[in-house]
């Protein structure tokens, strides 16, 4: 089952013990045990003897998500009967077809396995099928991947984030249709805090929830960005008061701190309580 909400998403190599050890420490809302690209070709097995370990030994302690390789990869089936219980979620890479996810699905059922989907999106065909993909009944959150869409796309990944800045905002859209969560991004240079603050709330500008975090450090930046500040609470609580007071007399726009204030406002609003309140 996932968390109610997923702030920050931590990640770590499934062959690296020490590291997942520690992450019930680092404030994440969830981690994840990362199969696919931080576990070298030859360390599969090691990984997935890792993962079974570290559920077993972190169970109750954190919601712990597992990264699998894709259907197109050799280690797909071999990580999928690895799969221990205890799980709250797995997290599946490059989402692209429809057919995949049904597949995916029988694959799970047929090894006894009801755990939700992470499903990630970051390559042009998932892109461009994200809203049908997301809204797939087994896909119960998702992400943008943007490393490997830029990589797919052939284009050049820059600190401007101009090159992903459509992609991005369609996998938001997507999860908006299909109402579930999404996640942003990582920022692969865990040395720059600036930067990864800038990314969190340009995300969470365009509807993203939260972000994939790959160092402890980001963790404190992300669910600090996607979390409503005291002061947007309370203004927030104000302008409702404020709304419904206008409504109360008939009045459905009204003045507020200088800004016209109508339904679509004050819905911004609701969600902004409703953050804080997780």
């Amino acid at each position: 089952m996932l968390p109610r909400r997923i702030r920050s998403l931590l990640f770590a190599p499934a062959v690296r013990p020490d590291l997942l050890r520690k992450m019930p420490a680092t404030g994440a809302d969830a981690m994840v045990i990362d199969l696919e690209d931080a576990t070298p070709p030859d360390a599969k097995e090691a990984g997935r003897t890792e993962l079974r370990s570290a559920v077993a030994d972190l169970h109750g302690q954190i919601p712990i998500f597992a990264r699998i390789n894709d259907a197109s990869t050799p280690w797909h089936h071999d990580d999928l009967d690895s799969l221990p219980d205890g799980l709250d979620a797995i997290v599946v890479p490059k989402l692209e077809t429809i057919g995949g996810l049904d597949a995916l699905q029988r694959g799970l059922e047929a090894r006894g396995l009801d755990v939700p989907i992470v499903g990630g999106i970051e390559t042009g065909l998932g892109v461009a099928d994200a809203r049908m993909l997301l809204a797939h009944p087994a896909v119960a959150a998702g992400y943008f991947g943007a490393e490997d869409f830029v990589a797919d796309m052939g284009g050049v990944r820059t600190s401007s984030n101009h090159e992903v800045a459509f992609a991005r905002a369609q996998v938001a859209l997507a999860a908006r249709l299909a109402e579930i969560p999404i996640m942003d991004m990582i920022t692969a240079d865990f040395t720059d805090d600036e930067r990864c603050r800038r990314e969190c709330e340009q995300a969470r500008q365009i509807g993203y929830g939260g972000k994939l975090c790959i160092h402890p450090a980001q963790v404190a930046i992300a669910n600090d960005a996607f979390t409503p500040s005291s002061e947007e609470v309370e203004r927030a609580h104000r302008l409702l008061t404020a709304y419904e007071d206008g409504k109360a007399r008939g009045v459905a726009s009204i003045a507020f701190d200088g800004h016209m204030v109508d339904e679509p406002v004050a819905a911004q609003a609701r969600r902004v309580i409703a953050l804080a309140e997780g």
